[in-house]
């Protein structure tokens, strides 16, 4: 009897050994958060996946990095709680609601805006907010209250786009609620300036967040860096459901085959049935140009412009005797100011994040830490000066939101061949919840591509 047993117990483990040997189903070629998204939705169905990162990490443009013994994220992050896919993804691959940090609406931009979502449902807890905003005249306030309400009657709507500075001149907004409300809010949700950013793109942000259910204009802040945020857990959720993830495998060249693809990778050819395609927009292009078929599918793609998001971490010896995890910082090179002590325990570590404004091509990291330097200490004088500093620049953060650009799709005209990035989503900017929505519809498309739907 144990020989039979053990002969039993050498099949099962030569069948484990020939599955986890049998070729994925579906290849996603990066391991941002769009690529991760749709390798758990197809993971969750059952689907063998195979996951290609040419980093040692993932995460993409959301990810982790180490400087001065410190883990940082390579730029400062903000979920809202309109974000419900992402929010249900995070929730799905294990991470716990520790993780985050919830806060109700509260904007402030010194120094001398305010403004703080009422206790009451939607609509009125912006309304109220509006009404009782700090900074504002009473005429600016009401000016808000009505550019709102025409927006609803619109249902969000525009007939033709056109830049966001233009729309706020023709609702008769005024100058201290576009400096302390509305630039603010385009410049962190589009990374684009108010005369060059799409104002449709910004009435659908208005729309799902500012002006939605009172819970969706909460500030969410991540207490733990964006790589164990989601990537990482994801990762864990896909190896646990017989799918692989190969760190530093750079895939150089995508190649159509009679039934599937072809993906070489890491010295080596790989046969898949689907292939997404989930890496940065830019990468498309040298993955896929060979494909003549797709030449109307890159065209959007090879359109894109790109904007750089700036993020100086500066460490001190305490933290500000103000806490504040979230502060806006007006006429100065810095927009936004983050408390990493409040916010995770990372005791006297801000973080100065610069979004959507153009610096003078000879201007230095070290210049740049300089002036934020000032900044904060013309803020928080009891500081001193930091210990250390470290400038992350993402020069291709997002893409440049403009009017009226031209948005490539998930589905592509060669089958089984999907592409997924936050630059897919057709309503959103460059956000996280745009590239976890892009990687669920690719992981929809592919299922049925190989169901033959």
């Amino acid at each position: 009897m144990e020989d039979l047993a053990d002969g039993v117990s050498a099949l099962d483990a030569a069948a484990a050994s020939s599955e986890a040997q049998r070729p994925a189903e579906v290849a996603i070629v990066g391991g941002g958060y769009a690529g991760m998204t749709a390798a758990v939705a197809l993971a969750r169905r059952g689907v063998r996946v195979c996951v290609y990162e040419a980093a040692r990490q993932l995460g993409g443009r959301a990810r982790a990095v180490v400087r001065n013994g410190h883990k940082l994220d390579n730029g400062q992050h903000v979920l809202i709680g309109a974000y419900r896919e992402t929010l249900a993804l995070i929730a799905a691959v294990g991470t716990g609601p520790e993780a985050l940090m919830r806060l109700p609406l509260q904007w402030t931009v010194t120094p001398d805006f305010s403004l703080r979502a009422a206790r009451l449902p939607a609509p009125w807890h912006l309304a109220v907010g509006l009404l009782r905003a700090a900074g504002m005249s009473p005429a600016a306030r009401a000016a808000c209250l009505r550019f709102v309400a025409w927006a609803r009657r619109k249902r969000f709507q525009l007939a033709d786009d056109l830049p966001v500075a233009e729309l706020l001149g023709r609702q008769g907004q005024h100058a201290a609620a576009i400096r302390y409300l509305w630039e603010p809010l385009c410049v962190a949700t589009l990374n684009t300036p108010l005369a060059e950013a799409s104002a449709q793109v910004f009435l659908n942000v208005l729309r799902d967040g500012l002006a939605a259910q009172r819970a969706a204009s909460d500030l969410i802040l991540p207490r733990v860096d964006l790589g164990a945020l989601f990537p990482e857990p994801a990762a864990e959720y896909v190896r646990g459901r017989a799918g692989r993830v190969r760190l530093g495998a750079t895939v150089t060249r995508i190649e159509p085959q009679r039934g599937g693809f072809c993906v070489h990778a890491a010295g080596d050819s790989f046969r898949h049935r689907c292939v997404i395609v989930a890496t940065q927009p830019a990468r498309v292009p040298d993955l896929l140009g060979h494909i003549g078929q797709l030449a109307d599918d890159l065209a959007p793609i090879a359109a894109l412009t790109y904007r750089p998001i700036v993020t100086v971490y500066l460490q001190y010896a305490a933290s500000p005797a103000r806490r504040a995890p979230m502060l806006g910082m007006s006429g100065g090179a810095a927009q936004w100011l983050f408390d990493r002590g409040a916010i995770c325990g990372q005791e006297g570590l801000l973080a100065a994040v610069i979004s959507a404004r153009s610096r003078n091509g000879s201007s230095t990291h070290e210049d740049l830490a300089r002036q934020v330097q000032d900044e904060i200490g013309a803020l928080h004088p009891d500081l001193g000066r930091p210990q250390w500093h470290q400038v992350i620049e993402e020069k291709r953060a997002t893409f440049a939101c403009t009017p009226g650009m031209m948005r490539a799709g998930v589905r592509t005209r060669l089958p089984g061949l999907f592409s997924c990035g936050d630059y897919t989503e057709p309503e959103y900017p460059a956000t996280i919840e745009a590239a976890v929505r892009s990687g669920l519809e690719g992981a929809h498309a592919a299922i049925q591509a190989l169901s033959g739907t």
